[in-house]
């Protein structure tokens, strides 16, 4: 997995690849190519 400053390039690889925001991180997944995974943010501190 990628570890990316913008996902705009990440987003347009390839049709299946999805934006998912999870727990304070944004995430770019894409179940054809898992190769293409990506993720932007850190987690929060409580």
């Amino acid at each position: 997995m990628q570890v990316l400053s913008s996902l705009k390039s990440a987003k347009q690889r390839h049709p299946d690849c999805k934006l998912v925001r999870r727990h304070g991180r944004v995430y770019v997944i894409c179940k054809s190519h898992p190769r293409f995974k990506a993720v932007q943010g850190k987690k929060k501190k409580r």
